[in-house]
């Protein structure tokens, strides 16, 4: 019963964390495309077939489909969920072109693909601040208070008492602006401004990686130069304009070292083994809810972030990949052709397939090891 129980915890938190953010992610696709003029036919959380649903006085079908991994707004002219234009545009008369997605402007078009990526990196934001107006924001500053024996950090001569004023000349204000810039190094020199005593001193060490539990079961491999910080976090009460923007900023720096984790795993100085799919972020999930509720939300923020940089890819079938379209078509004037655009869509159907079937073997292989 024990074993029941649990499952349907850790399934019910899996569940209700992704149809949440799947939400956020198309109501920025249908807010936009209303304001667009666009006719929205369907808003589906999941695919397939539909559990339950009801059709609003504009003609929005609202549903929740069997299979809840994902979600689409189907607009008026779509052929399908991916968007790609249906048979009937060139039959269409005025007023339904005047409502048909693929027939408003490339900036409009745009836009509506935009605002579904944008949603989940607003929502990561609004939460991330919510967090800094509620109990403040909780830093540590980059004080050391230990240099681990035998570390890049001793080698280099650091010392207790010092505080790091800078990393490769970018200004930090604690112990996690330091991890930030630090911890996607792959073994390359880094360049500390360091004020010990009042007199600033720059140093040069090269971190070393090293495998560590993310602190939910999972190793990644990390640069550290082996300093600590002891007790000395603080809370830096924010105003609420204040807060909007650190949040800003901290999500700003997750996207980049998304950003730079993925181009490293790409050009194979990362193992592609760290990539995480459905299962791994299921069982991250259910780990964050145990944890407890903020947990459970600051997770949501994290993942949130990083469906809408994945999004962003230039791959056609996801935004990124429509908004790649739209490039072309700014650049030559006129539209691909539909034969291109849907070679496009194939392969970029294949690539999607191929990445999640090789993300989930990468889970299966973490929960066998």
């Amino acid at each position: 019963m024990d074993t029941l129980f649990s499952f349907i915890f850790y399934a019910g938190a899996f569940i209700v964390a992704l149809s949440v953010l799947v939400f956020i992610h198309e109501w920025g696709h249908y807010i936009v495309a209303r304001m667009c003029g666009v006719r929205v036919e369907v808003f589906s959380i999941g695919f397939g077939r539909e559990i339950w649903g009801w059709t609003d006085r504009k003609g929005t079908r609202w549903k929740i489909s069997y299979i809840p991994l994902g979600g689409y707004v189907k607009f008026f002219g779509d052929a399908s969920a991916a968007s790609t234009p249906d048979g009937s545009l060139p039959h269409m008369s005025e007023e339904e072109r005047k409502v048909a997605f693929h027939y408003k402007s490339l900036p409009q078009r745009a836009a509506i693909v935009f605002a579904g990526p944008f949603a989940n990196l607003l929502l990561a934001v609004l939460i991330l601040a919510s967090f800094y107006i509620t109990f403040g924001q909780i830093y540590t500053p980059p004080i050391v208070d230990e240099v681990v024996p035998g570390s890049p950090a001793e080698q280099a001569g650091l010392q207790p008492n010092d505080r790091i004023v800078s990393v490769d000349g970018v200004a930090v204000e604690s112990f996690n602006d330091i991890k930030t810039r630090i911890m996607l190094n792959l073994e390359e020199p880094v360049s500390l401004e360091i004020d010990r005593g009042g007199r600033l001193i720059e140093v040069s060490l090269t971190p070393r990686l090293e495998e560590v539990d993310d602190g939910y079961g999972n190793i990644q491999r990390v640069a550290l130069i082996g300093v600590r910080s002891v007790g000395r976090s603080e809370i830096r009460e924010l105003s609420v304009p204040a807060a909007f923007w650190a949040g800003v900023e901290r999500t700003w720096d997750i996207i980049q070292m998304s950003f730079r984790g993925l181009g490293q795993i790409l050009f194979g100085d990362r193992s592609a083994k760290e990539l995480g799919g459905p299962i791994k972020i299921a069982q991250v999930v259910s780990q964050s809810a145990e944890q407890g509720i903020f947990s459970y939300i600051s997770i949501i923020a994290m993942i949130s972030i990083n469906l809408g940089i994945i999004n962003l890819l230039p791959i056609p079938m996801l935004d990124g990949g429509h908004l790649l379209f739209y490039g072309f078509e700014a650049a030559l004037g006129r539209k691909l052709s539909e034969k291109t655009q849907e070679l496009g869509f194939r392969i970029g159907l294949i690539l999607i397939l191929g990445l999640m079937v090789f993300a989930t073997l990468n889970d299966i292989m973490g929960l066998v090891g």
